[in-house]
């Protein structure tokens, strides 16, 4: 999982406030309902002695969001009376929290967003196509094709001599607005770096269409009966199998973290362990096994690489106020200061890790925590 979307959070000096909310819309209550929770989570955040101005700013965002349909969630984080991040969540949040701290209280947020794989979907009939993208960064972009040839496009039976030529002059004009939508589809694909193209609509279009994608496509190829061009069609069962397709990469991706971090052969296993590959820049992607619930707790100093298990490590480094802070708090940052990636994993994906944290490591040398004894 890429991080620098948190970025932000690390470039201004706390203490910082953070609030996750479940924000739907689903019943006629729902409003007077949002309001007496965020008034719930406004006094707790004010008995933790949250600055009045961050609390306002919040304040401002949750009462005046756009409301949306259905279930979702909403993450806000602010420092002073300045908010720096908002994100809707994709369904609400397990509970209700407001935090604050020195550090923003961003995990909760990366474990529900999850790793986001940019992906294509091209929606397909005989005269062209829908194409629907959302990049790494969860930047959604869209087109619609309309192919070059719209005559003949059915093959008719005008009967006598005129019937071969009708029916290639059709089979001519569907090859060719598969292939406009064809190249289409590979121009967004190629500038948001797909790993997942899901094709769909009418069957020989989305056949001629996926057959028309440079080779460099075949291999992300996700081929559906799901989805419909028609006035009216239902969207759902062709959202669900893009879903799943994601999510199939995204798994992907994490056992190929595991199996990286199996070949180290223990190296860079558990919290302390961790916590010296980051403060030596080592660390390439971090294994984190989610769990709300843990009070490991880390010393952290002003820059991102200054993390420690405990204050005299941080006084070695000239830190003359380290403070305490949740762990997986401390690591965020550590991991976006250094440009370390992420992998989330379930209790059941990894249930003998350490301290249910470990890292594949950039490189390993003789002053590797753990590597004489590996």
């Amino acid at each position: 999982m890429e991080l620098s979307f948190l970025r932000p959070m690390y470039e201004r000096p706390g203490p910082w406030v953070s609030v996750y909310l479940d924000a739907s819309r689903d019943t006629e209550d729902a409003r007077p309902a949002l309001d007496l929770r965020w008034r719930a989570l406004r006094d707790e955040l004010l008995d933790q002695r949250a600055a009045p101005a961050a609390v306002a700013a919040l304040d401002d965002v949750i009462r005046g969001h756009d409301p949306m349909p259905g279930d979702y969630g909403l993450a806000a984080f602010a420092s002073d009376d300045r908010i720096t991040l908002t994100e809707y969540l994709d369904a609400p949040p397990a509970r209700d929290l407001a935090s604050h701290g020195p550090l923003a209280h961003a995990m909760p947020l990366v474990a529900q967003r999850g790793e986001q794989i940019p992906w294509v979907r091209v929606l397909a009939d005989r005269t062209g196509a829908d194409v629907d993208a959302v990049s790494a960064g969860g930047v959604a972009r869209r087109a619609r094709v309309t192919g070059s040839d719209q005559y003949p496009i059915r093959r008719v039976k005008p009967g006598a001599w005129s019937q071969a030529n009708y029916q290639r002059e059709a089979m001519t004009a569907w090859q060719r607005n598969a292939g406009d939508a064809a190249a289409a589809t590979a121009e967004l694909a190629d500038r948001i770096g797909a790993e997942v193209v899901v094709v769909a609509g009418d069957p020989q279009a989305r056949s001629m269409l996926a057959a028309a994608l440079p080779a460099r496509w075949q291999s992300r190829i996700v081929q559906t009966e799901a989805g419909s061009r028609a006035d009216g069609a239902d969207p759902r069962a062709l959202d669900d199998v893009t879903a799943q397709a994601v999510a199939e990469v995204a798994e992907a991706h994490a056992n190929a973290a595991l199996d990286r971090f199996g070949s180290q052969e223990r190296i860079g296993e558990g919290l302390a362990a961790v916590v010296a590959a980051l403060q030596r820049g080592q660390v390439e992607t971090m294994l984190i096994v989610d769990d709300p619930s843990s009070t490991d707790r880390l010393w952290i100093g002003p820059e991102p690489t200054e993390i420690a298990v405990a204050p005299d490590e941080l006084a070695a480094m000239a830190v003359t106020e380290p403070q305490r802070v949740r762990a997986d708090a401390a690591l965020l940052r550590a991991l976006v200061g250094t440009d370390a990636g992420l992998t989330v994993l379930g209790p059941d994906e990894a249930p003998e890790l350490t301290d249910g944290v470990g890292a594949v490591l950039r490189y390993a040398d003789a002053g590797t925590p753990g590597r004489d004894s590996a």
